[in-house]
């Protein structure tokens, strides 16, 4: 018996908003409802089916299984792609149509009370294991809904592991080690999947046990493997367009709950401006993530982001100068695999703005290069921790 498309269309509608289960009890009692009884075959292939597409995370959920995979792409019913540290891949697994896709997206979207449909057609969010979704509609998607997953990492990475990968040239363990012991304010950059929150959470879990980190987040992804962590979420306005909460408000939150440490785990807004405020008075051993193509653009990278806040570009470096020590920088290579490439020292240059002077840079085959600022990071690093950081 061939299952006719209108009645699982019915059937699949009914179980939508079903709390229970969704087992052969159920599936048998809404298609009564429509009128059908299914005897044994059609039955268990029609559960199948619906839990398929109603539970979880639908066809998706043996590839976010997958302890390998690190990202799971869908650009339309026919095309699902992961990522397992090497580069996309495409795999077998098929949606019957775009409006399984597109069932599948709202769905997941509906998990954490956030809407899509056509009058609001995207959505970025945090599912509850830790996946972060985001997902755009068909047709601002115009080949068909995208789903995008973006699976938290299962295992907490240590420097002796981004060394044992060959992310990590062996002689700059201490370096980063120094960064964090004399309290260096420092940012991670690099681009999209090059491992900055990956590095970042590295860094954070080798601090020692009796810091206290608060950590802010537009959606949850930073999971360092330290004792003590207090983590902040930005919430979203909901369908009325009210309740919203900004990194920049958790930002001023966190700064009275007592931070050892203040992260802002990605800093790509106008929360730049209170995070440069907070390390310039007292909060110092600060750290975050920002998206930039080399460590030399980072200075220009917050002044793109600081402009819309009205803080001009003389006030941006000004705090600049006295805020942020470091930068940390990762790339990944078009084989997949991740670097630290370089770890620079801000400077003030001859205009009175911020350039980031290389201390260290690892060159494509792997090979350990000093930099102009080397000198200056091993003064930089005493002087620190002989007289501790500046009141």
């Amino acid at each position: 018996m061939r299952l006719d498309e209108g009645f699982v269309e019915g059937v699949r509608a009914r179980l939508v908003g079903e709390r229970g289960p969704i087992g052969p009890t159920a599936v048998a009692a809404a298609a009564r409802a429509e009128g059908v009884v299914l005897g044994q075959g059609p039955m268990l292939e029609l559960v199948g089916r619906l839990q398929s597409e109603l539970i979880g995370l639908g066809p998706l959920t043996r590839l976010v299984a997958d302890s390998s995979v690190t990202d799971v792409l869908v650009h339309g019913p026919d095309q699902v792609w992961v990522d397992r540290g090497a580069g996309l891949e495409r795999t077998d697994v098929r949606f019957r149509d775009e409006a399984a896709v597109r069932r599948l997206a709202g769905r997941l979207a509906s998990v954490v009370g956030r809407r899509l449909d056509d009058a609001c057609p995207f959505v970025d969010a945090r599912l509850p294991e830790g996946v972060r979704l985001h997902a755009v509609l068909h047709p601002l998607a115009v080949d068909g809904t995208c789903i995008s997953l973006r699976i938290p990492s299962r295992h907490v990475m240590t420097l002796g592991d981004w060394q044992a990968t060959g992310s990590l040239h062996p002689e700059l363990v201490p370096v980063l080690e120094a960064v964090l012991h004399a309290r260096l304010s420092f940012l991670v950059s690099g681009g999209t999947g090059s491992g900055k929150t990956t590095l970042l959470a590295t860094l954070l879990g080798a601090l020692p046990a009796t810091e206290r980190l608060v950590v802010v987040e537009d959606t949850l992804e930073l999971a360092p493997a330290h004792p003590h962590v207090v983590r902040l979420e930005a919430r979203a306005a909901n369908v009325e367009g009210v309740g919203a909460v900004t990194v920049r408000d958790l930002v001023r939150q966190a700064l009275r709950m007592r931070p050892d440490r203040l992260v802002v785990a990605e800093v790509r807004g106008g929360e730049v401006v209170d995070l440069l405020a907070a390390l310039n008075t007292g909060h110092d051993g600060g750290a975050g993530t920002v998206h930039a193509n080399a460590a030399a653009a980072v200075p220009a990278r917050l002044e793109a982001l600081a402009l819309p806040t009205g803080l001009g570009r003389a006030a941006l470096h000004s705090q600049l100068a006295v805020a942020l020590d470091a930068v940390i920088h990762v790339t990944r290579a078009t084989s997949g695999q991740r670097r630290v490439s370089q770890v620079g020292l801000t400077a003030i240059d001859e205009s009175g703005r911020v350039q980031v002077d290389p201390a260290w840079l690892v060159g494509p085959n792997g090979e350990l290069q000093r930099g102009p600022a080397a000198g200056r990071f091993a003064v930089l690093i005493a002087d620190r921790l002989a007289t501790g950081p500046a009141d």
